[in-house]
């Protein structure tokens, strides 16, 4: 990137709005996250599990006004939309597909703060944070990022502003940048496979241990205050030219012909092969040696993370 600033589209996405004065309640007896103290000027990434705690979608959420927004990956859209509306019943809430009425656009790079300052006069300046600047929402997301919301028809106005800073790219890079930042997206294939803490949503911020009741909260709870978690999510690398899936599974010597996890997420690297979010029993890791898709495949080279696995 020659500006050294990336811009995409987050056309990969999907977004619901949750309307209504009883939303916020609603949401915070649904979620893993904490809803009911989730400010205008923060987001959050959370997930949204069975009964048994097993996720069926992670999100990025935010709130404008009485309106919350999930985005979430575009093919989960419409069924967890369908679900999650199942249970709305009699309460003051209406949730609504608001994907095609906001554009979505991630901006990353050292320079992308000063580029957004350039063009809105404004921008977040801790992780997590929200502005809502002119008619857009502006969101700073790990890793030196933003996400940049606006209604579809400044789109255009939008993204040409952009490119005068930002080298346009496409969603692969994103989709990387979001794993060598440790955010895992639950996808078709991976729905039910996991407990938040197998994909660190614990260490981002997407559980909360002090709130009320939601859908698998009593076993979510249980594996943190027992000190149950055997399976954590890590970034790794595997040198291949064929395209990891997620719900891939991962073998290692020491459970020998049993699966020891799962792909997440995989994007392609930059300088070739595949980076990856794997979920992956503790203790095969720590054997040193654990392989795709067979117990003679490829090898996983565990990288750093940019939070501590606990």
């Amino acid at each position: 990137m020659g500006s050294g600033i990336a811009l995409s589209r987050l056309d990969q996405t999907g977004v619901i709005v949750f309307a209504g004065e009883e939303a916020q309640n609603f949401l915070q007896g649904q979620l893993s996250c904490d809803v009911g103290g989730l400010a205008p000027e923060n987001s959050t990434y959370g997930s949204y599990c069975t009964p048994k705690g097993r996720i069926l979608a992670t999100f990025l959420l935010w709130r404008s006004g009485r309106d919350f927004f999930m985005q979430l990956p575009a093919p989960l859209r419409e069924p967890i939309q369908k679900r999650i509306s199942m249970f709305i019943l009699r309460a003051r809430v209406k949730a609504a597909d608001a994907s095609d009425a906001f554009a979505r656009f991630g901006i990353a790079g050292p320079g992308a703060e000063s580029a957004i300052r350039n063009m809105l006069g404004d921008a977040p300046v801790s992780t997590h944070a929200v502005k809502h600047v002119q008619d857009a929402t502006l969101i700073r997301l790990p890793g030196d990022r933003f996400e940049i919301v606006v209604p579809s028809e400044k789109a255009t106005t939008v993204h040409e502003a952009l490119k005068r800073d930002a080298e346009e790219v496409g969603p692969g890079i994103w989709d990387w940048l979001e794993i060598r930042a440790g955010i895992p997206w639950i996808m078709p294939a991976t729905q039910e496979q996991f407990v938040p803490q197998s994909v660190n949503l614990d260490l981002i911020g997407g559980v909360s241990f002090t709130k009320g009741c939601y859908p698998g909260q009593e076993i979510v709870a249980r594996m943190h205050y027992r000190g149950q978690v055997k399976q954590r999510m890590y970034l790794v690398h595997i040198a291949t030219e064929t395209t990891p899936q997620p719900g891939d599974k991962l073998y290692s010597a020491d459970m020998r012909d049993q699966s020891c996890g799962m792909i997440v997420n995989a994007a392609r690297a930059p300088d070739g092969g595949y980076d990856v979010l794997a979920a992956i029993q503790t203790s095969s890791v720590a054997s040193g040696d654990v392989r795709w898709k067979t117990p003679d495949g490829p090898a996983l080279k565990v990288l750093p993370l940019p939070y501590e696995i606990r």
